[in-house]
């Protein structure tokens, strides 16, 4: 099937996974379980979790169940949106094309929702029908990429913490790989171990998954300048007016595309000792690369 198809595919076995994953609106609380929801399926490319089954795929042709270890990272991932869109964040009201969760909820429901996003995606990965050794490596693999130490947190406290100072080259790599790029590696490498990836395998998509995080964040940067709130389904131009550190601001516009595309060629020589099994994988860094939203 074309990539297209393949991605739509995807989707809708996320989608179908994140929809037992969380209790229906009408579940008691209702205003939690409704404000997950508004966030969760606010129409998301679900971009980590395709990565990891995709990841899952070049180890092991079907992995049975793995959309209900991917779908943990789009949990993971909704949270920290709905918490950096909060007013002591990014302060914005758009996401995903929609009001955020706390222009609809308020600020108290949006901050436990993703509370709440956050802990049952810990919930789902500790239930699943796998052997002890490889559940407890995936959850270790998602906190310490959700985590201060390399991981989101710690890139967000820096990406915070940064406004205002001299773009240099080191900051900006310290934030990114780990703002954005721990949770994109992260997702590659749980779909091979889920899969059960050997050493070699589990190496190549580590290395894949390091290149397809930074070319993901350039892009984003890229577009935040270039792209309109229409077109993103998100505040376009806030870095520059937040004096963000990104791409743009310490490299250009031509060289931060220069960059995305040079990631984009390591991350399919990462791939080779998995040949064409990671065929799909080499497709997807070039649609993160070639996206305009």
């Amino acid at each position: 099937m074309s990539l297209d198809q393949y991605i739509a595919q995807l989707q809708q076995r996320i989608d179908d996974a994140l929809d037992r994953s969380v209790p229906p609106a009408s579940a008691f609380p209702p205003s939690i379980h409704s404000a997950m929801r508004y966030s969760l399926f606010a129409g998301g490319k679900r971009i980590r979790p395709i990565l990891c089954i995709a990841a899952g795929h070049s180890v092991d042709n079907a992995p049975q169940g793995i959309e209900a270890a991917a779908c943990t990272l789009e949990l993971i991932h909704t949270y920290s949106l709905i918490h950096d869109d909060l007013p002591a964040l990014d302060n914005d009201d758009l996401r995903r094309g929609r009001p955020t969760c706390h222009k609809v909820f308020g600020e108290a429901m949006a901050i436990l929702a993703g509370d709440a996003l956050l802990t049952l995606a810990f919930q789902a990965l500790a239930q699943l029908p796998l052997g002890a050794e490889r559940r407890v490596s995936l959850i270790q693999e998602l906190s310490v990429a959700s985590g201060t130490v390399g991981g989101m947190i710690g890139g967000q406290v820096a990406d915070i913490e940064g406004e205002g100072q001299h773009p240099s080259p080191e900051l900006l790599d310290s934030i990114h790989r780990a703002k954005t790029g721990a949770l994109l590696r992260a997702s590659v490498r749980m779909g091979g171990i889920f899969a059960g990836a050997d050493a070699e395998e589990l190496s190549a998509l580590s290395l894949y998954g390091e290149h397809v995080g930074l070319a993901f964040q350039i892009v984003d940067d890229v577009l935040d300048v270039e792209q309109s709130s229409e077109t993103l389904g998100k505040t376009a131009g806030k870095d520059a007016h937040q004096k963000k550190i990104t791409f743009p601001a310490v490299y250009g516009l031509e060289r931060s595309r220069q960059m995305a595309d040079e990631e984009r060629l390591s991350a399919h020589r990462a791939l080779a000792p998995l040949g064409d099994r990671a065929d799909r994988l080499r497709e997807l860094a070039d649609l993160i690369v070639h996206r305009k939203a």
